[in-house]
């Protein structure tokens, strides 16, 4: 009970402390818990967004399960009955197999075809009538079906069967309700039927899975207990032909737990049905959603853990700076329970303790601060923006649990470390290490600083090298893989660079101190000698200070470039903000191919002839409402072209042909991709129809300069002469990277011709273009699609690059790393204002007795607050330079790797670094805030501080 007392005391002997400690751990928490929580609530989202697609494109239920299997056995013997009651118990147990529940379920089966005419048909009818048809069950067929005419077939035991049937088939059998019917096997055995109903596909009685009765039109389907009875047995009246099972599962259920568990019953059922019945197909049009989220998880944790890596390291660097701080003021106290004979195991015992307590509490709040940084990181939209999107469902999970569980086991044993250091120290050797403040801090004994940075530069020079060897190869997006040493390298060198840093700074103090020595004011010559004596004291804080600011500044780059890229190369290759590709008439043959445009534009025919377009009229893509500017812009690809002065060379090229002032104004382009700006380009072009501009790639090969000649044709026409007016590096819409052609392993640059589209069509031929539309700000896409709808414009493609740019932002991946930049560096921002608070407040409470004699000895009050300034200056403002310099340099270094986190196949544009100045600022902003603010705070308590009490603590 007395240590529990001595715990309790101590703790509220140092409230502020102890809070501070509490708040780091509690920040633990709840960034460890919220990547378990974020993982699993963002693909959540995805995979029922996902899900939600398939009905929307393929106008099929996502949970729409289907099972169809012939029944190859010549007759139904008992291995036949008894298979197929097997595989109706296995159908039963699929919604348990895949963790979803049933919203709706039937099944059916099929008899052999037979032969049907009328009861009373003629000899010559019997031998005309074409019309086929068997058996047929349905499950719950009176909740399934609209009865249009007549009434449900019942169950008879007379030899005459009753059935419903459809119209269609029954106009086939040219016979009506209630008029009986024969159905002849090919072994001629008969049956009598009598339809007594005519059916039809009933909407309203199954939103998930419809019966629809035109699917199998042909056929009596009698009720299914009678069916059971008569062909479901041993020895059989007729071959059961066909079974089928549909199901329709409740996809909202589906979460990312169970999706091991769907794969796998996707899987079971498949091999179960090979082959056991007959043949069998198997339809899950979920499956493939689902399954490509195997293993996104694992990898969207990884990834979590490694953004998070920098703000972890900092938040490390903040318990342990406010422990030591803890313990700094106690030491004087273990070293005399050391003295009178107290263990270090009973130490340490106390210190668990309290650390223990601090840390449920912060297992008591921290999941739940989880929660909130989980929805914060939903609701971004990039670096420092969010957006108003639903909010992320998130649920705090055992997993969650578990892993802050270990958060705070894993701080506790770091916040333990000062505490068990102290107790190795005695109460003479506690005097000797006060006044001995010049010592050597761990960091710069071990050398870590030199390792940090030469580990950081290694890895560094091993990714150049893969990234070089990833380009010369011009490998594909499959090779790619984003590696989470790409975000816990930089915080590493900075890390290393501070501390490296740092182990020089003391030198140049002592340097500027000697330099001045004569000439320095008492404050400033006070402020000198107190750093350059006591480096070691301020070592913890400008590290904090240095790591806080240069990974600011490196999540704020990092995060700015990779949005920037990603959304450049989408609107790149799209060339403007939508593509439209529309219906032209023309004289061309059907396509005999299944499944083949209905334009190829090859400009021939089956007999070489050339296909004649009709173009489309232009203006009602110029009068859509919202559409700030349209183009003409015709792509030919494999157009051919031989030029050359003194050798002539032939190739294919992809040739553009467009209206200057149209696509000047509709076009996208990124600033600094070509020599001058893209207008000059096309104010040049405009002063002759005949000008073309061609790739450097086309002018390299063919030695080709502008003022050259050069033929253009395709597909058998008459070549026709243009000349070169520019050569250009990059176009909108086309990709200057190298390709390998079919069947060949090197690949080649591909090479670009622009001209004017109307010297084009009438100097070669009129083929269909492209229309691309520049949209007013505000204008949403689906305003566009009704116009078009409305406008009855036969559109046959479409690229949105809005809607492209949506889809990107909406990535977990992308969201994960705009939301955890984004968030850790609000975190590093506030760590870094209660940290600074906390260090300077207690720096300053140890030192009362310094300012105390200052004043007793007559300095005023406005040079001890310029000492305090000068010092905050030396410190902690040197630390924030310091911080600036590192994270520019670690995002000149780390920042261009992420280079390797996209299609090095598709990096187009190229790979560019962004910096903001308005990041910067806000970084600035805050920082000087928190400098400001800490001075303010800590003059004001040097202003309540007493010159006798100050001097009364010294005799103390």
């Amino acid at each position: 009970m007395a240590l529990w007392t001595m715990i309790l005391r101590k703790m509220a002997n140092n409230k502020w402390l102890q809070l501070n400690l509490w708040f780091g751990l509690t920040v633990c928490v709840a960034l460890f818990s919220s990547m378990p929580l974020y993982s699993d609530a963002i693909l959540q989202r995805t995979l029922q967004k996902e899900l939600q697609g398939i009905q929307s494109k393929n106008a099929v239920y996502p949970g729409y399960v289907r099972i169809s299997t012939s029944v190859s056995s010549a007759k139904t013997d008992e291995k036949t009955v008894e298979a197929i009651k097997r595989a109706d118990r296995y159908v039963q147990s699929i919604p348990e197999r895949m963790g979803l529940e049933a919203l709706s379920y039937y099944q059916q089966r099929f008899t052999q075809k037979m032969k049907v005419y009328g009861a009373d048909a003629s000899e010559q009818e019997k031998k005309t009538q074409k019309t086929t048809g068997g058996f047929k069950s349905l499950s719950d067929l009176e909740k399934r079906v609209r009865l249009i005419d007549g009434r449900m077939p019942v169950d008879r035991t007379d030899g005459l069967y009753e059935a419903v049937v459809t119209q269609k088939f029954l106009n086939s059998v040219k016979r009506d309700l209630g008029e009986v019917l024969l159905a002849e096997t090919a072994d001629h055995q008969l049956f009598r039927v009598i339809p007594v109903g005519l059916i039809d596909t009933d909407p309203a009685a199954d939103p998930y899975l419809p019966f629809v009765a035109t699917e199998e039109s042909e056929g009596f389907i009698i009720p299914f207990q009678q069916f059971e009875r008569e062909f479901i047995s041993k020895d059989g009246k007729v071959r059961v032909s066909d079974l089928e099972w549909r199901y329709a599962l409740d996809y909202e259920q589906m979460s990312i737990d169970n999706i091991e568990a769907f794969s796998e019953a996707n899987r079971a059922i498949r091999s179960y049905f090979r082959g056991r019945l007959g043949s069998a197909e198997v339809n899950i049009p979920a499956n493939e959603t689902v399954a490509s989220y195997q293993g996104k998880q694992e990898k969207l944790d990884v990834m979590m853990l490694s953004l998070y890596s920098p703000v972890m390291l900092m938040l490390a660097f903040y318990l342990y700076m406010a422990a030591n701080l803890v313990i700094e003021r106690q030491k004087t106290e273990i070293s005399v329970l050391r003295s009178r004979g107290a263990s270090r195991l009973q130490i340490m015992t106390a210190y668990t303790l309290e650390s223990f307590m601090l840390g449920l509490g912060a297992l008591a709040a921290g999941p739940f601060v989880g929660v909130a940084f989980t929805k914060v990181l939903g609701a971004s939209n990039g670096f420092l923006e969010f957006v108003q999107r639903s909010a992320l469902e998130v649920s705090l999970t055992s997993s969650a649990y578990k892993i802050a569980a270990a958060a705070v086991a894993g701080a506790i044993v770091l916040i333990l470390i000062p505490a068990f250091l102290a107790t190795r120290v005695s109460i003479v050797n506690h005097k000797q290490q006060a006044a001995r403040l010049t010592r050597m801090s761990f960091w710069h004994k071990t050398g870590i600083d030199f390792l940090l940075v030469g580990l950081a530069l290694y890895l560094l020079y091993n990714f150049n090298k893969r990234q070089e060897d990833l380009k010369r190869l011009a490998l594909d997006s499959d090779a790619l893989q984003v590696d989470p040493l790409l975000f816990l390298m930089p915080a590493l060198f900075a890390l290393g660079a501070g501390l490296l840093v740092l182990r020089i700074y003391p030198w140049f103090i002592r340097l500027v101190y000697w330099a001045g020595r004569r000439w320095w004011p008492p404050a400033l010559y006070n402020t000198l000698i107190q750093i350059s004596r006591s480096s070691g004291q301020y070592l913890t804080i400008k590290v904090f200070l240095v790591l806080t600011v240069s990974t600011g500044l490196f999540s704020a780059n990092a995060a700015r470039t990779i949005n920037d890229n990603m959304e450049s190369k989408i609107q790149y290759s799209i060339g403007a903000d939508m593509t439209l590709t529309s219906r032209w008439e023309s004289d061309a043959p059907p396509p005999i191919q299944q499944g083949a445009g209905p334009q190829a534009q090859t400009g021939l025919d089956a007999g070489d002839k050339r296909v004649q377009y009709t173009e489309p009229p232009f203006q009602p893509f110029r009068e859509l409402d919202g559409a700030q500017a349209t183009a003409k812009v015709f792509r030919k690809e494999g157009a051919r072209f031989s030029a050359g002065s003194t050798k002539k060379i032939n190739g294919a090229a992809t040739l553009f042909g467009i209206d200057t002032m149209d696509f000047g104004q509709t076009a996208w382009m990124k600033d600094g991709l070509l020599d001058y700006p893209i207008n000059s380009y096309l104010n040049l072009m405009a002063t002759n129809p005949k000008a073309v501009l061609i790739s450097r790639s086309l002018a390299d090969a063919a030695k080709v300069k502008p003022g050259d000649p050069i033929s253009l044709y395709w597909d058998g026409l008459d070549e026709a002469l243009f000349t070169v007016y520019g050569i250009i590096d990059y176009w909108p819409g086309w990709s200057p990277l190298p390709v390998a052609a079919d069947g060949e392993e090197k690949p080649s640059k591909p090479i670009l011709i622009v001209g004017h589209l109307g010297t084009l069509q009438n100097r070669l031929a009129v083929e269909p273009y492209e229309v691309w539309l520049k949209l007013k700000d505000g204008v949403s896409s689906q305003a566009i699609y009704d116009q078009l709808t409305a406008s009855n414009i036969n559109v046959t493609g479409i690229k949105d690059a809005k809607q492209e740019l949506i889809a990107s932002k909406n990535d977990p991946f992308r969201l994960a790393i705009n939301g955890v930049m984004t968030l850790g560096f609000v975190i590093s921002m506030l760590i870094s204002f209660f940290g600074f608070l906390l260090f300077w407040v207690l720096a300053l409470s140890g030192r009362t007795l310094q300012y105390g004699v200052l004043q007793a000895m007559g300095i005023p009050f406005p040079q001890i607050i310029g000492m305090l300034l000068s010092e905050q200056l030396l410190t902690s403002g040197a630390a924030v330079l310091m911080g600036v310099v590192i994270g520019n340099l670690i995002s000149e270094l780390f920042v261009p790797l992420f280079e390797m986190s996209f299609a090095t196949a598709e990096q187009v544009p190229p790979f560019e670094i962004i910096y903001k100045l308005g990041d910067y600022l806000q970084l600035y902003g805050i920082v000087g805030l928190t400098l400001a603010t800490g001075l303010l705070i800590l003059g004001y308590r040097l202003s309540r501080t007493r010159i006798a009490q100050a001097l009364k603590l010294g005799e103390e």
